[in-house]
């Protein structure tokens, strides 16, 4: 199947990061690089923010505190993802914790998700267990021969109540960690960012 074939199922995500490293991006003389934190919300990957160019730059401003805060697009095919906003894929997350990760959790061997100190909100911005869970079912995909995932993608509330009792929070969004490069089509300059 072409890399542009019509049956793919393509997503718009937002990626922030210092306007330098855009401008290599979006000039083709830098390919993304993987995050590799212990902390990271979803695994091993690149990470985008879904339809959110706002959020990106969020990110890239008041949590990596980037001198030049930037947003690039890209356009983004998903490939066999691991989608957690989808019921199967959670019960498999709860299932690889209880098999691979609550004994290490229990023994200390894996640190809890918290929140970082001096944090002005209660968010668990260090996914330190939510991380081991998800790499341990990419371990045990690799090590069984079966499929290994190329994306990963999850609904997050985060931030301060809309309003009393409400279901939404001023930060939600969705997050999509891509382990497969070949999965990023494309690169873009977004609506309202201009480089010189």
């Amino acid at each position: 199947m072409s890399q542009y074939s019509s049956n793919r199922h393509l997503y718009i995500g937002f990626h922030g990061c210092e306007k330098s490293l855009a401008k290599e991006f979006l000039n083709r003389r830098r390919d993304m690089e993987p995050s590799q934190n212990s902390y990271d919300w979803l695994g091993k990957g690149c990470y985008f923010w879904e339809n959110d160019p706002l959020r990106a730059e969020e990110f890239a401003r008041d949590i990596k505190r980037c001198k030049e805060p930037f947003v690039i697009g890209a356009v983004l095919d998903l490939g066999y993802c691991l989608d957690l906003t989808c019921r199967e894929n959670v019960d498999l997350l709860k299932v690889t914790y209880e098999s691979f990760v609550k004994e290490l959790f229990e023994i200390g061997k894996v640190r809890p998700n918290k929140v970082p100190s001096g944090a002005i909100t209660d968010d668990l911005l260090l996914r330190f267990l939510d991380c081991a869970v998800i790499e341990s079912l990419h371990e045990f995909n690799a090590e069984n021969g079966k499929e290994e995932y190329d994306s990963v993608r999850a609904g997050f509330w985060e931030g301060t109540e809309l309003y009393n009792t409400a279901g939404f929070r001023e930060k939600n969004h969705i997050q999509i960690c891509i382990r497969n490069p070949q999965c990023i089509l494309g690169v873009f300059l977004p609506d309202g960012y201009v480089l010189e």
